[in-house]
């Protein structure tokens, strides 16, 4: 048993002992508990963003105290759930089990507001962005009106980038006019038809002759990426970016207007970001089924450094594990989601790139539970095929990777 896990259990049955854990001084929200919050919750719990609350201030966290005591023991929040053990990952947001310790501290003993004098500078941040004010906003070009009931059909809008030249782009966020009918966005490039400026208009398919890559995507719960330093994607002169918008109505018509914003470098980058997938359509999910499994995979024929991963599954996603086979046999787990989440669809960037040499296999393993014992389940009588809709199932596990930039 590990020391982290030890840990972790002597917390778990003090508290259900009813044993309060106490640090050695009597911890208070401007000293102990507001330097938590603003590393691993404030990105989503502040004013205009999706989280239900703000934790920004005492007055604002002090009403749900015992709420984010209960949510922070269980580890719903901060949502993470990469399988530790396997690999290091930067973005990892899990509170360690001393700011777990410190936070019930805090709420066991009264959630006392300390003095205004030891808090921490709060975080700064834009209005509407997470990846600070961007160089460049592309709205689509027109509005879409949302239905107020029925299934709107995944839609792609193109927007014109007009860019005289090629750039260097070091952070994108893309954002909803509406979050509330906007369930996830795909933004991809694609090369201009010279013939043929691109329509405001939502077209049902998406030329992919003309794809030139991946940009990035976001679910309501997703923020804006941006990549280290000496790492950045190269957007073309005169790219199109191509929105795959999917809309859920809300019993209410709304508009919404959706954009993506960028910011640049000048300098080319040490190394270059590229998008890929490991995907499967052509499963099917028995009726009834608790745990199905589908599999994936993809041959690497050059080095490839592995730069994070996404696993991509609807409601009755179960588990996904990314693993790699090396030219010599051996493998390794590279992410293991045991409890895969549709509501909080999580990248998982790796704290170093790792290296997949020429002839490595990248396997995605995903479950589903088809079965009446999941209760997010649309239709355990179905038997469940590839689809757009979230009542049907994708099986994708994302990825993006690093190479040596050809551009110095």
């Amino acid at each position: 048993m590990t020391k982290r896990l030890v840990i972790e259990t002597t917390i778990v049955f003090q508290l259900m002992l009813g044993i309060s854990v106490t640090a050695a001084e009597t911890p208070t929200f401007s000293r102990d508990v507001a330097p938590i919050f603003y590393e691993n919750c404030v990105a989503c719990h502040r004013p205009g963003e999706f989280a239900p609350m703000s934790l920004l201030t005492y007055d604002d966290a002090r009403p749900w105290a015992r709420a984010i005591r209960q949510r922070v023991v269980s580890r719903e929040m901060p949502p993470w759930y990469a399988q530790p053990g396997h690999q290091e990952y930067v973005n990892d947001t899990s509170l360690t089990s001393a700011e777990i310790e410190t936070v019930v501290a805090w709420v066991d003993n009264g959630a006392l507001r300390g003095s205004d004098a030891d808090l921490p500078p709060a975080p700064q941040y834009v209005k509407g962005w997470t990846i600070g004010q961007p160089d460049v906003v592309f709205p689509m070009q027109a509005p879409f009106d949302v239905p107020a009931h029925g299934t709107v059909p995944y839609l792609y809008f193109t927007i014109p980038t007009n860019l005289s030249e090629d750039r260097w782009i070091k952070a994108v966020e893309i954002v909803p006019g509406d979050r509330r009918v906007v369930h996830h966005v795909i933004a991809s490039l694609q090369r201009p038809d010279l013939g043929q400026p691109p329509s405001p208009q939502p077209a049902l398919r998406q030329d992919r002759s003309r794809q030139s890559g991946g940009l990035g995507g976001v679910t309501p719960n997703k923020f804006g990426v941006t990549y280290p330093k000496g790492v950045a994607r190269r957007i073309q002169a005169g790219a199109e970016i191509v929105l795959q918008m999917h809309y859920t109505t809300i019993g209410e018509a709304v508009s919404d207007r959706t954009s993506i914003g960028l910011i640049f470098q000048d300098e080319p980058p040490e190394m270059e970001l590229n998008a890929g997938s490991v995907i499967n359509f052509q499963f099917s999910i028995p009726p009834g089924k608790g745990d199905h499994e589908v599999r994936a995979e993809r041959t690497f024929n050059e080095d490839t450094y592995l730069f994070d991963m996404m696993p991509h599954m609807h409601s009755r996603g179960k588990d996904f594990t990314y693993t790699a086979r090396y030219p010599d046999g051996s493998e390794e787990v590279l992410l293991s989601v045991p409890n895969y989440n549709f509501s909080w669809q999580l990248t998982y960037q790796l704290k170093e790139p790792k290296l997949l040499p020429a002839g490595t296999t990248l396997t995605g393993v995903a479950h589903f539970d088809n079965s009446p014992n999941n209760r997010a389940n649309p239709d355990p009588k179905a038997e469940v095929r590839w689809g757009d809709q979230t009542w049907e199932e994708m099986m994708i596990g994302f990825f993006k990777t690093v190479q040596r930039s050809k551009v110095q």
